[in-house]
């Protein structure tokens, strides 16, 4: 296997992995554990429009399913860094572990530089944009 094919490998699987994340972390948690209307009341007793919990819930859930797919990934793994950024910060005061009492920094840090990396690295192996023609 040469290096460019390792390359393409490894940007396929963490553009997968980081969609599976975000689209589990929309649908799931936000959806099922917390519900909507519950991350909306969190997002309001933090000092942010209870509107952008929604924003926040559709962003996630397009990019994780545009992720696993390879569409656009570059562009994608873009729009949630701002998220992933805003998580970061939500989770700053709470400690660096993420095992800390409502979580801490680590893991939305963590979860910021994957999706950087993919914005620079696009798409890799196995992306429906090489299958279809886009304009």
């Amino acid at each position: 296997m040469s290096d460019n094919n390792q390359a393409q490998y490894g940007t396929f699987l963490m553009r997968v992995a980081l969609g599976i994340v975000m689209l589990m972390h929309s649908l799931y948690l936000k959806m099922v554990v917390f519900t909507l209307a519950g991350t909306a009341s969190f997002f309001g007793s933090i000092g942010l429009p209870e509107f952008l919990a929604y924003v926040v819930f559709a962003v996630e859930a397009v990019a994780g399913i545009a992720l696993i797919v390879g569409f656009k990934s570059k562009y994608f793994a873009l729009a949630l860094v701002p998220i992933l950024l805003g998580a970061t910060w939500v989770h700053w005061p709470n400690g660096w572990l993420f095992t800390a009492e409502n979580g801490g920094w680590e893991y939305p840090l963590f979860l910021t530089f994957a999706a950087v990396t993919v914005y620079f690295t696009g798409n890799g192996a196995f992306a429906i944009d090489d299958k279809v023609k886009t304009a």
